[in-house]
């Protein structure tokens, strides 16, 4: 159960970070819970499996609203806006990637 409740808590976490009006206060404590929660995940391949799956989504994320960007205007009110969600989504890309190697790392060097 905790295992479930890990994984639902880190997609809201997600989801909550995908936004583009987070202050940065509160997108510290939500990348410090995120990274409580993918903590409680463990060492076990599936659970890595899990993370990469993530990974996976957020830099599909990122190529879907670079296009995005690139097709508006430049200057325009709409690129602009879209450029800030890029580099939030870009941010929690390269943090949840970082998260994936980290747990690479533990999942390759256990003596399980």
């Amino acid at each position: 159960m905790n295992e479930y409740t890990a994984r639902a808590n880190i997609d809201h976490y997600l989801d909550l970070l995908k936004r583009p009006d987070v202050p940065t206060n509160t997108r510290s404590m939500l990348n410090k819970r995120l990274l409580e929660e993918e903590d409680k995940l463990g060492r076990r391949r599936e659970q890595l499996e899990f993370a990469e799956s993530r990974a996976a989504t957020c830099r599909d994320r990122v190529d879907r609203q670079r296009r995005l960007s690139d097709s508006f205007a430049p200057g325009s009110a709409d690129r602009e806006q879209a450029e800030r969600l890029l580099v939030n989504f870009e941010a929690l890309a390269q943090f949840v990637e970082g998260f994936c190697r980290q747990m690479r790392h533990t999942v390759n060097h256990s003596p399980l």
